[in-house]
């Protein structure tokens, strides 16, 4: 297995190649920086899973959809595409769900668990794969900081 870590704080990069090395993870690239550009995943695509973790409860709702978008072009045919979300009003879990249907993904799965804020959501690339762009910026992300920090808890809220 190999396998592409993109973090941008450098201290998080620094924990997380000790805890990879610690635990024997030798096919685990980890790179400092920016996850948002597809630059980031150069020579590391076409991937058979990208994971998109933390990233949309902390952007906007275009850049949301955009990024979707975006993934086909770093994905390898029927590719497996694991998102999370919180379901805090508004929650736009069944737009995300919609936006990869409508994108060439079909669901797999889309499991949250009673009483939690959170959602985790499962599609297959089902349409062919488009070519790699690098240089393209696919999300930034919003809030005072804390949303960098703290995965899919709106920025408001904390944590």
């Amino acid at each position: 297995m190999t396998a592409r870590l993109v973090e941008l704080d450098a201290d998080l990069v620094g924990v997380a190649r000790a805890m990879a090395q610690n635990v024997g993870l030798g096919g685990l690239d980890i790179v400092q920086g920016d996850a948002s550009s597809t630059s980031a995943y150069a020579g590391a695509v076409p991937a058979h899973v990208i994971l998109v973790c933390g990233v949309f409860g902390n952007v906007s709702e275009a850049d949301i959809h955009g990024t979707i978008a975006q993934l086909p072009t770093l994905s390898a045919p029927a590719a497996t595409v694991i998102w999370t979300r919180h379901r805090l009003p508004p929650d736009l879990t069944p737009t995300i769900r919609g936006w990869f249907n409508q994108g060439g993904f079909e669901e797999v799965a889309f499991d949250t668990e009673e009483g939690t804020p959170f959602g985790v959501g499962t599609h297959r690339l089902v349409a062919a794969p488009r070519p790699f762009r690098a240089n393209h910026q696919m999300f930034a992300f919003i809030g005072n900081g804390v949303a960098a920090l703290a995965p899919d808890v709106p920025p408001e809220t904390g944590r």
